[in-house]
């Protein structure tokens, strides 16, 4: 195994740890700006009330898009594990 195929690897890794994280920071990221603009014009500064929709947004997330992201990471341990004996060499 060279060191461009441990670059690929790794660089494969990350891009399936980005994708199956990016719809619960979008979708945390969304309901945290609405909040923060419903709290700057009702002026209402409880810190506690951005925390909530934030984490309600992220487990409706994991239940939309939690049959793409368990397919990703299927097909990307099942490639892994099926050139296994060419990361060995």
């Amino acid at each position: 195994m060279t060191q461009s195929d441990i670059l690929k690897l790794a660089q494969d890794s990350i891009k399936v740890v980005l994708m199956i994280s990016s719809p619960m920071l979008i979708f945390s990221l969304l309901v945290g700006l609405i909040v923060s603009i419903i709290q700057a014009v009702t002026q209402i500064q409880e810190a506690t009330m951005s925390f909530v929709p934030k984490i309600v947004a992220v487990f409706l997330s994991l239940i939309i898009f939690g049959p793409w992201i368990l397919q990703i990471i299927t097909e990307f341990t099942t490639n892994l594990l099926t050139n296994v004996n060419f990361y060995i060499r």
